[in-house]
């Protein structure tokens, strides 16, 4: 046992490997894929982002001009905010905060053309 003793005193006094999440968070790396949001005012309701969404977490609803996102379904691919002509779907870098409850998150489209 004597034989840990550096080793024990070492772990002691260094600091610690981990991070104390969520109180430190840490930035998130060039190119790393996050939370996907809509911009209600440049989507067209084409329904390109549904039909290449290959987890199907995109359900749009043109009757009643909504978008419906589930997050808990989203692999965060980019391939919707990729096919999207009018830019309307933005991926950003910070990755989706953990949810208690199964909630999907809806946008209402206003005005759209066909």
């Amino acid at each position: 046992m004597p034989w840990m003793i550096g080793t024990v005193l070492k772990n002691l006094f260094s600091t610690p490997p981990t991070r104390r999440y969520p109180y430190e968070k840490r930035e998130s790396f060039a190119g790393s894929r996050g939370n996907i949001t809509w911009d209600a005012g440049r989507c067209d309701m084409c329904n390109d982002c549904a039909r290449v969404c290959p987890a199907r977490a995109i359900t749009l609803k043109p009757e009643k001009h909504l978008i419906e996102y589930d997050p808990l379904k989203c692999i965060y691919c980019g391939t919707c905010a990729e096919t999207c002509l009018q830019h309307a779907i933005t991926q950003h870098p910070l990755y989706a905060a953990p949810q208690a409850e199964h909630a999907s998150r809806i946008t209402e489209v206003h005005h759209y053309r066909y």
